[in-house]
């Protein structure tokens, strides 16, 4: 399968007056283009709702650790994106986010060749300048491989 999506950043000029929500469905209908870390890890957003997102992905050799398994980080960039990404899906126009912590649990190996895997992040609480957020991975039978939470910092330029 060849991936046609167009990577790069948006400027902030060009996504001024969208709400989170509607930024990350500009990026799944291919309206502005994936971040590029997506086209390195082999993931992309999949699914978006207000307080939910969905990222999958095929992890291959070039992902793999010295022993021949997917390496760690590939399972905490997909949760702490799917967790950013769930709590920028409920911030209106205007606002920012930046992880403060991720905390990852690996319970089963990934498995380069194993499939799609997939990362669903929740919102569970957000505040005026603080939100968290969990995130689970699991492969394609739906068997857990990683989950995990992030505390995010809520960015307002008008609060500087």
């Amino acid at each position: 399968m060849t991936d046609t999506r167009r990577y790069g950043v948006c400027s902030p000029e060009e996504i001024a007056g969208l709400s989170g929500l509607e930024f990350l469905r500009g990026i799944i209908s291919g309206r502005f283009p994936s971040p590029p870390i997506g086209r390195q890890l082999g993931f992309r957003l999949a699914e978006v709702e207000e307080g939910l997102a969905v990222f999958e992905g095929e992890p291959g050799p070039e992902h793999l650790n010295p022993l021949g398994g997917v390496h760690g980080g590939v399972a905490l960039t997909l949760i702490d994106s799917a967790a950013g990404c769930a709590v920028h899906s409920a911030l209106p126009a205007g606002l920012g986010y930046t992880t403060v912590e991720t905390k990852v649990n690996f319970t089963r190996p990934i498995r380069p060749g194993g499939g799609t895997i997939r990362a669903e992040g929740r919102v569970l609480s957000r505040g005026r300048q603080i939100a968290t957020a969990e995130a689970r991975i699991t492969d394609s039978e739906g068997k857990l491989l990683a989950h995990g939470t992030s505390t995010l910092i809520i960015l307002d330029p008008q609060r500087r």
